[in-house]
């Protein structure tokens, strides 16, 4: 086991991987920015480097610094957390090149994972549910095009293969609409982009976000730890996440966790990750791979009882996975509000000095946060200042757990989201169950509209 780990990272991501590390007897090296200096984290390590200025570019994202302050404290292993460089194949690579491991996947899987294409060739050999389509470029013949639709089934989206920013697609809903579209959409991307290559995929309208933890070990282990439900988004960015996914049946779990284990085993994957699924109509339709920790892990540790940050580590350092697939067993329900430094109402962070600040308790309930009374959230980082988790019996009661947890927090002196997510836990067709990943954004300007009464 490793003696000492660099934690190349900040925040409430920085704490939980130093409190792991504690746990197994394993010191720690804590890197920070100038604005970071006097941050919990920092206090708490057994170590501590300055690697430069605020900006990200010259601190967190500096490859040399990093590696420089594994060298002079002579650190084993690097922890990248997420965000910044931990799914950076090249940062992956330096740090094995320069003596350390990785705490994570190999580059090549990084590599491999990050490249949407190689990814879903990867998945479909594997067997792993993907968004039917055309596997490639339209053809030119009418009759191949009609044929391809009427395989996929309509609604399908006809996409640019130059495209992106949200040009370059057309949804057709019928056979009779699809050649015209398809024409227009190549004279729409050879103008926008140079280039008229299309393809086709089958358009979801109304899919949740659903997403299975997975880990696995050099030894040829590895286990899915079951889903968790990340639908609740504004701007493609989480809200609430919970675990397990409402309405997903254990036949369901048990397939779509095999073939994601599968698909580790066969492209020799190491570590934590999270396959990413639209679902939509009882399917699953693989969109992408995170290779490394989510920010949304403690809902799954608290309904499997597994540490994901440990198992991190025992992994990196070369010991086969604490447990096998007949070990987990899912219990209960948890449920996880993101809470940032932010106006509820316009959404623009709020950075400045906490003035009061006053974490909840009671039963299963988990705050993990790197802030304190008189803490100052700089205004050079990501907004989010901590996560409040709740676990319970059922979904109901982990729900009625947060709605206490939200009203017994605290935090003065600068805005949160706590009053958005208070609004969401009252929602009837979030405490249903199965809201779409387009839900929020058509019921904003109602919590709108009851924030700006409550104020």
């Amino acid at each position: 086991m490793f003696e000492k780990i660099l934690i190349a990272n900040r925040g409430e991501i920085a704490l939980r991987v130093l409190r792991a590390c504690r746990e197994m007897g394993i010191k720690t090296v804590v890197v920070h920015s100038e604005i970071d200096r006097e941050a919990k984290y920092v206090k708490l390590a057994d170590e501590s480097v300055c690697i430069g200025p605020n900006p990200s570019p010259q601190s967190y994202l500096n490859m040399a610094a990093l590696i420089s302050a594994a060298e002079v404290t002579n650190a084993n292993a690097i922890h990248p957390g997420y965000g910044f460089l931990s799914e950076n194949a090249d940062f992956a690579q330096r740090v094995e090149e320069s003596g350390f491991a990785f705490i994570g996947p190999t580059p090549e899987s990084i590599r491999l994972m990050g490249d949407k294409v190689s990814a879903k060739d990867a998945m479909k050999k594997a067997g792993v549910p993907c968004v039917p389509g055309s596997d490639g470029a339209l053809p030119d013949d009418p009759k191949e095009i009609l044929a391809i639709g009427k395989r996929v089934g309509y609604p399908v989206i006809i996409k640019a293969a130059g495209g992106g920013g949200g040009r370059g697609m057309r949804v057709v809903h019928n056979e009779e609409e699809l050649l015209r579209s398809v024409e227009m959409t190549k004279a729409e991307a050879q103008s926008a982009f140079g280039n008229p290559v299309v393809y086709m995929e089958k358009f979801l309208q109304t899919p949740r976000h659903v997403e299975i933890q997975v880990l696995a070990d050099t030894h040829g282990n590895a286990i899915s730890l079951g889903e968790r439900d990340c639908s609740m988004q504004r701007r493609h960015q989480k809200v609430i996440e919970e675990a397990p996914a409402p309405g997903i049946t254990e036949a369901q779990r048990k397939k779509v966790g095999e073939a994601c284990a599968k698909a580790c085993r066969q492209i020799g994957y190491r570590g934590a990750g999270t396959f990413e699924f639209l679902y939509e109509n009882g399917e699953f339709y693989f969109i992408e791979m995170n290779t490394r920790v989510q920010v949304e892990h403690p809902v799954t540790e608290l309904i499997t009882g597994v540490d994901i940050v440990q198992e991190q580590i025992r992994v990196a350092a070369g010991l086969p996975l604490a447990y096998a697939q007949k070990d987990i067993k899912l219990r209960g329900h948890a449920i996880e509000c993101r809470i940032n430094a932010e106006d509820p109402l316009k959404f623009v962070p709020s950075p400045g000095r906490i003035t009061t600040y006053h974490t909840p308790g009671g039963p299963g309930v988990r705050v993990d946060s790197h802030v304190y009374q008189g803490y100052f959230v700089p205004p050079n980082y990501d907004s989010m200042i901590g996560k409040i988790i709740t676990y319970g019996f059922t979904r109901e009661q982990a729900i009625a757990r947060m709605r206490i947890a939200l009203s017994e927090m605290v935090v003065q002196g600068i805005h949160t989201n706590i009053p958005l997510h208070q609004q969401l836990l009252l929602d009837a067709e979030f405490l249903k169950g199965g809201t779409s990943i387009h839900y929020l954004e058509h019921k904003m300007p109602d919590i709108r509209v009851a924030l700006e009464s409550s104020h």
